[in-house]
């Protein structure tokens, strides 16, 4: 399982390696139904006098909003091979909440500008990019992509910096800018219950659908002006990238399929865990989450 995205020069024939990335990411995502609950804790009583006046004018002002469980911990994965695991696994939990549903007008707490910048930075610098950047540049290197870069250490080591630039610059138009520009949630919202056809559809909607920062719908303006700014990007950088509009095209229509697969595998991600036997971000009890007064 790769959590990366790459635009690189599309040849004559599509590459295996994208390919076998979407199958693989299809056939991980395959599941049960899961029924999990989650709660909130509740605000502490206030003086006898003015708890009812000041509860009232918080419910005027803002509904409550709860913060998403924290991610496992790599030190709850045991074993060299599981604790591999979930360094991808902690990728896919960073950006999948599931919002509240047992109390009316509760919703998740939205992401301000700065949890916007730290997502993107957790995302771009943790091992996985850097690791998904060595393979991709390894797989680059063998099928001579960029021929200008060359071969030996020298072109694996730019076909390394081009294949890093290619996640990080994704990384900060999703996670980052454009979520900032359009007050998007850059987050996936787990269903996490009801019927696996109902989940499946709802995982691919999201590369159209996703969430404004105050948890209404909107139109997934990240997802697709963030795919289409890296591949017109990537040809400052990429040599051997084919131009126009057709190459363009293709490319981001690959970017578009590999995150649907993503997100479908977010989606059931709680049963995957299960029958591999790895912990995960289980659903909290109501004295588990803690609550503020949402932002507007």
């Amino acid at each position: 399982m790769v959590l990366a995205v790459r635009f690189k020069s599309r040849e004559k024939a599509k590459p295996p390696s994208r390919m076998a990335r979407i199958i693989l990411l299809a056939a991980l995502a395959c599941g049960g139904v899961v029924h999990a609950q989650e709660s909130v804790r509740e605000p502490e009583d206030l003086s006898p006098s003015v708890a009812p006046i000041e509860q009232e004018t918080t419910t005027q002002i803002a509904p409550d909003c709860v913060e998403p469980p924290p991610l496992v911990s790599l030190q709850d994965y045991n074993g060299p091979l599981k604790k591999t695991v979930g360094l991808f696994a902690r990728e896919l939990e960073r950006k999948s909440v599931r919002p509240p549903h047992y109390k009316p007008g509760l919703m998740l707490c939205s992401l301000d500008l700065k949890d916007k910048v730290f997502l993107f930075a957790r995302d771009t610098f943790n091992p996985v990019t850097f690791i998904a950047s060595g393979f991709f540049a390894g797989l680059d290197q063998a099928q001579n992509r960029d021929p200008t870069f060359g071969q030996g250490s020298a072109g694996y080591a730019k076909r390394f910096g081009a294949s890093f630039v290619d996640q990080a610059s994704f990384k900060f138009f999703r996670d980052f800018a454009y979520p900032a520009i359009f007050s998007e949630d850059p987050r996936y919202y787990r269903l996490g219950q009801g019927q696996n056809r109902r989940r499946l559809l709802h995982a691919v909607s999201h590369v159209v659908v996703a969430r404004r920062d105050n948890g209404n719908r909107m139109f997934n303006f990240s997802e697709w002006l963030g795919t289409m700014s890296v591949v017109a990007l990537s040809n400052a950088y990429h040599p051997g990238n084919q131009r126009g509009f057709a190459p363009a095209a293709t490319q981001v229509g690959y970017g578009l399929v590999e995150d649907i697969g993503l997100d479908v595998l977010r989606e059931f991600w709680p049963e995957t865990a299960r029958k591999l036997k790895l912990p995960f971000r289980a659903e909290p009890s109501a004295g588990d989450f803690d609550t503020r007064p949402a932002a507007r």
